[in-house]
C-alpha cells in the first residue's frame, strides 16, 4: 500500500516521500498517528502543492536539531546509582532514564526511542551515547555512572625499604 509520508519515520523517510508498506502498518499505525496519509489524487496534489511548506518546515526542524547538537554534543550526565562491589548496578541505566535526565538537566524532551544504546548500562564508568535528533543530525552525549556509597579504599603507603649498605673490606695480603 502507497502511503504519503506527513512526518518523519525513523526506517522509512522524511515528510513528502511516498512508501510502500504493509496495509496493516499503514492502517494502524501511520494514518493514525498522522505520520502519513493514503495515495489518491487529492492527496498527490495536495502534497505537490504543499512541497514547498514541507521544504521550508524541514529547513526549520533542521536548523533547530543542529541547535539541539551542537548544545548537546560534550554534555556529560550524572548517574549516582547504588552498586556492588565490584562495579555492577543495582538494576541498570536504560534509555528511558537517560531521556528523563535530559529533560530535568537540560530542559529537553528527547524521545528514549532516539537514544541509542547497545545495551542497558549495567557497570560504573563512562559512556558513550549518541542521540538521534532529525535526518543524519545526532547529538552525542557522555553517560557517567558513579556510586557515591562506596568510599574510596586508601591506596596502601609502600613502608620505605631500608637496604642494608654492606660493605666489605679486602684485606690485601701480601
Amino acid at each position: 500500500m502507497k502511503v504519503i509520508l506527513t512526518e518523519e519515520v525513523l526506517g522509512l523517510g522524511e515528510p513528502g516521500k511516498v512508501v510502500d508498506v504493509a496495509p496493516g502498518y499503514a492502517r494502524n499505525f501511520l494514518v493514525p498517528r498522522k505520520l502519513a496519509v493514503y495515495v489518491n489524487s487529492g492527496n498527490a496534489k495536495e502534497l505537490e502543492h504543499n512541497k514547498k511548506r514541507l521544504e521550508r518546515k524541514a529547513a526549520r526542524l533542521n536548523a533547530a536539531a543542529l541547535g539541539v547538537a551542537d548544545r548537546l554534543n560534550g554534555q556529560t550526565l550524572t548517574f549516582d546509582v547504588k552498586a556492588g562491589k565490584e562495579g555492577k548496578l543495582y538494576g541498570s541505566i536504560t534509555s528511558a532514564d537517560i531521556a528523563e535526565k535530559l529533560k530535568t538537566q537540560f530542559d529537553m524532551t528527547v524521545d528514549r526511542r532516539k537514544i541509542t544504546l547497545s545495551d542497558s548500562i549495567r557497570n560504573l564508568g563512562t559512556y558513550s551515547v549518541s542521540v538521534h535528533l532529525i535526518g543524519e543530525t545526532k547529538a552525542t552525549l557522555n553517560v557517567v555512572v558513579t556510586d557515591s556509597t562506596i568510599t574510596a579504599v586508601p591506596t596502601p603507603v609502600a613502608a620505605p625499604v631500608v637496604a642494608e649498605v654492606v660493605t666489605e673490606v679486602a684485606a690485601t695480603e701480601e
